[in-house]
């Protein structure tokens, strides 16, 4: 499997949204559509959280524009589903609220000795799609998370606070107490 470049190379730059696919080939911009990395977006108890049986809401929320690449948020939900199965019982309900929809490309360079007949340089520089990102804005939500007692909205901020660094930009956490 190729090696990822690293986020850096796109999360802070200003994109326009790649998305441009067509049935008809000849409107297709993007030939080869990356496969979506993440499994599910929504996890936990579904049927307690529209029953209204979680009184905590904890939003992720984004403080500046970025690109958060689908494999980053595929591992944020891996560790966030995991510790929260583990210390909440499965009493929780878990969504991620952006969608993949822009494509990123890579234009493929050889480096060291002999590298300058291998490749075009600038003349075909449009490059081929290698990953879906999520574009967003200054106070875009992340991820909602739904938990019952004020013991698990303990853990849950604790569990967000550890995914923050897996997240390319700046963020803050919300609290909404839901009192009956």
């Amino acid at each position: 499997m190729a090696s990822l470049r690293k986020a850096l190379a796109y999360s802070k730059k200003r994109a326009v949204p790649f998305t441009r696919t067509s049935k008809k080939k000849s409107k297709s911009f993007i030939k080869t559509v990356p496969n979506q990395k993440i499994v599910k977006f929504m996890m936990g108890d579904e049927k307690a959280f529209k029953q209204k049986k979680y009184d905590f809401h904890l939003i992720l929320i984004s403080k500046e524009s970025s690109q958060i690449r689908h494999n980053a948020i595929e591992a944020c939900r891996q560790f966030i589903n995991k510790k929260l199965d583990k210390e909440t019982n499965k009493q929780f309900f878990f969504r991620i609220i952006p969608y993949p929809h822009h494509i990123q490309r890579e234009n493929k360079m050889i480096t060291g000795a002999g590298a300058d007949r291998m490749q075009t340089g600038m003349q075909l520089s449009f490059g081929k799609a290698s990953g879906k990102a999520a574009l967003l804005k200054p106070g875009s939500k992340i991820f909602f998370l739904a938990v019952g007692t004020a013991k698990h909205a303990k853990i849950a901020r604790k569990t967000l606070n550890q995914v923050k660094s897996k997240v390319p930009c700046k963020t803050r956490i919300v609290l909404e107490e839901n009192n009956k």
